[in-house]
């Protein structure tokens, strides 16, 4: 059986190959970008300390008592043990703790330490300040149409 595939108007795929280099760019921003961010929260923390530790913020955020780390491992989609690694480095550096979970007494669950919070609560909110002193020169219609337009990539993507 053969597969047709529909024929792009040239302008679409001069346009999807724009998108694709802005994305592009962005990405390799976004990974320096992480670095940096990782080295407020702790000088000793890398990039992939700071996804570790951006997803075990995010899971307690709306109060849970911590995260499970095979939910932080599935979330970034990667392997248990890599992340367990990471786990240990960040344990090590004072800026998570595993606490016993209230509802399975068998499990534990990732927090950050006050310590932890605390320089992530500080990084948090200096990137929040350098994307407002950004975005602050756009104006409303503008965030409106890239905020609905990465929403909708972002679904896409998953």
């Amino acid at each position: 059986m053969r597969t047709v595939v529909a024929q792009r108007p040239e302008q679409t795929t001069r346009l999807i190959a724009d998108v694709e280099q802005e994305l592009s760019i962005l990405l390799r921003r976004a990974r320096s970008a992480q670095m940096l961010l990782a080295r407020r929260v702790h000088p000793e923390m890398d990039a992939a300390g700071y996804a570790l530790i951006s997803q075990i913020e995010l899971g307690t955020a709306s109060g849970r008592p911590g995260v499970r780390a095979s939910d932080v491992a599935q979330a970034l989609g990667l392997d248990k043990s890599t992340v367990s690694r990471g786990l240990t480095h960040l344990e090590t550096l004072g800026l998570i703790e595993r606490v016993g979970d209230p509802d399975d007494g068998r499990a534990r669950l990732l927090r950050l330490t006050a310590t932890g919070a605390e320089g992530y609560g500080a990084m948090r909110a200096q990137r929040q300040t350098e994307f407002r002193a950004i975005l602050d020169r756009w104006d409303s219609p503008d965030l409106a149409d890239l905020a609905r337009l990465l929403a909708r990539l972002n679904t896409d993507l998953s």
